[in-house]
């Protein structure tokens, strides 16, 4: 086997920008940006099996109902079906009246021409025009200099200034990408973005330029990524008349986190992807990123109440799946295996209406920082078994999925049986075999002690006083015992000890109702205590309670049996 070492001398530290006095670090952001969707465009491009045009339709359906109201839906220059698409929904009138289509094309004139035909008689577009200004691009893919960058992208403005004079019925707005800008001279990129704004003019506050500055490649971390974007605000002489836009790729696997730092670095407006769909490793995640900042308190504008079907629909529709721990939409990421996890959110769980008093703020639970039913997430799922799991995800379980709810006594006990049960399998085990495991250990063990009858009647001259007759069978003998006591289950207790039975007392038992009305069962949660000071607790249920109670004590009666006495004797 040959053993290859890494080479870390190929690579250097991106030089950071001379900002000593930045800002942003210390800034908290108090408003949701502008967002936009490229999912048809940036995410379609990279997807093994692009969408076919019907699956277009739907997909930017689904963009429209959560909220997005400024959509990239391709790049008609350069592919037909973006072509057909863009004239589709204008044809078709497939577009909110509230909303932009945006359409992208590269600085050369006859791509422009081909994007502008696309847009014909559109209501609001935004074109999207971008040219690479990195040394790297300018050098080896276009064989250009700043000079000839410069040339072009004013050309291509002009142009695009012209075609969009010549739609007045059209509401067309302008966005320029700088491709490349993090690996780009800043003092470069500023004075081509000052040129295009002057070649655009007309921009206001109220139509505003759109300069995007993208983290093409993410070749920096996110600190670097907001110093950029604080320097360019800080040195563009026209703030009131742009929009600074951010378009973070995830090479690094910080996207999110730079387009944070971004945003309170002076952005205001986003571009991503669902789930991150793009080249590489993708695109800024939308739904990770607009969750964030809805955790945090702000109106993001966007509706993801019902991410499970948006999650559906696109995994449907792309072909790609989602990692089960990706971030509010992955399969576990609600879930909690580790026992004291468990516990802890169970109990923040069950103190829940105290969170606005204790905490200010509608929900707070130990390792959730959002409520899993704002997203369309159940509870249920928020606790799973499996041999790593402790006393109080089991109970939560119980609680949660069946209405069970055993005194916190009994859990120590509940625990240890469904442990065993999972060390055993070796597997996460479902919520129905939980119940199966409660059921076969506490409210139907097997044992020697199998109940028959048990008749409890009030005396008639002192009601205080009740006559119990038991019939009961013992390995398989029939036994018929009568006793007294002054209460139903103190006169079964009293049968009990007639028949010589005396190794445990009961000194109290719990009750519950499961479910409502004619149809609610009576739960017992019975404690025998043992001579040896020892507890085992039986579970019974019933149409009254003392029927249940009863119940309950025969099954820790055979609880203890069989740990006490296995051969029935």
């Amino acid at each position: 086997m040959v053993t290859k070492t890494m080479t870390v001398s190929k690579y250097r530290l991106p030089a950071m920008v001379d900002l000593p006095d930045r800002q942003w670090p210390s800034r908290t952001l108090t408003e949701s940006p502008i967002w936009v969707s490229v999912d048809l465009r940036d995410g379609n491009q990279a997807l093994p099996n692009p969408l076919n045009p019907q699956q277009k339709l739907e997909y930017f359906e689904l963009l429209c109902d959560i909220g997005f109201k400024q959509i990239e839906v391709g790049f008609p220059s350069a592919s037909q079906d973006d072509f057909d698409f863009a004239r589709r929904l204008i044809v078709e009138d497939r577009i909110p009246d509230d909303t932009f289509i945006m359409v992208l094309t590269q600085c050369r004139s006859h791509l422009i021409e081909r994007t502008f035909e696309s847009i014909k008689g559109v209501r609001q577009a935004i074109l999207h025009a971008y040219i690479a200004t990195s040394e790297l691009h300018m050098n080896q893919v276009f064989g250009l200099d700043h000079q000839g960058v410069m040339e072009q992208a004013l050309t291509s403005v002009r142009q695009i200034r012209e075609a969009a004079d010549a739609m007045p019925e059209s509401d067309i707005r302008f966005e320029f990408s700088p491709e490349e800008f993090t690996d780009s001279d800043l003092d470069f990129v500023l004075e081509l973005c000052e040129a295009v704004y002057a070649a655009w003019g007309k921009a206001t506050p109220e139509k505003p330029m759109i300069f995007n500055l993208p983290a093409t490649v993410e070749r920096r971390p996110p600190n670097h990524y907001a110093d950029m974007i604080e320097w360019f605000c800080r040195h563009f002489p026209h703030p009131e008349g742009i929009i600074v836009s951010l378009h973070s790729h995830n090479d690094q696997g910080m996207a999110v986190a730079a387009t944070e730092l971004a945003l309170m670095a002076g952005a205001g407006r986003v571009e991503g992807t669902l789930f991150g769909h793009g080249e590489r490793t993708g695109n800024v995640d939308l739904v990770t990123l607009v969750n964030n900042l809805y955790s945090r308190g702000l109106d993001t504008g966007l509706d993801f109440s019902n991410l499970p079907k948006v999650a559906e629909t696109v995994v449907r529709l792309t072909g790609m799946p989602i990692y089960y721990r990706a971030p509010y939409a992955g399969e576990y990421v609600f879930t909690a295996f580790s026992g004291s996890h468990q516990d802890a959110i169970r109990k923040g769980m069950n103190l829940l209406p105290e969170a606005p008093e204790k905490f200010g703020m509608g929900f707070k639970v130990p390792y959730l920082h959002i409520d899993p039913t704002d997203l369309g997430r159940e509870y249920e799922s928020l606790i799973r078994i499996n041999s790593q799991s402790g006393k109080g995800g089991m109970v939560y379980v119980l609680e949660k999925e069946f209405g069970i709810e055993p005194p916190k006594q009994m859990h120590p006990e509940i625990g240890r049986a469904v442990q065993e049960y999972t060390d055993e399998l070796g597997r996460e085990i479902s919520a129905s075999e939980v119940l199966k495991v409660f059921e076969t250990t506490f409210v139907e063990p097997q044992g020697p002690y199998q109940l028959v009858n048990y008749w409890p009647r009030p005396n008639d001259e002192d009601p205080s006083i009740v006559h119990g007759e038991l019939i009961l069978k013992i390995g398989g003998r029939e036994q018929w015992i009568l006793a007294d006591g002054n209460g139903p289950i103190s006169a079964f207790m009293a049968c009990i000890r007639k028949l010589g039975i005396t190794e445990y007392s009961l000194d109290d038992y719990f009750e519950q109702a499961v479910g409502k009305g004619a149809d609610a069962i009576a739960y017992a949660y019975v404690p025998l205590k043992y001579k040896d000071n020892g507890i085992l607790f039986g579970v019974g249920t019933g149409t009254n309670i003392n029927q249940a109670a009863v119940k309950a004590i025969m099954a820790g009666m055979n609880r203890w049996a069989m740990v006490h006495k296995p051969d029935g004797k």
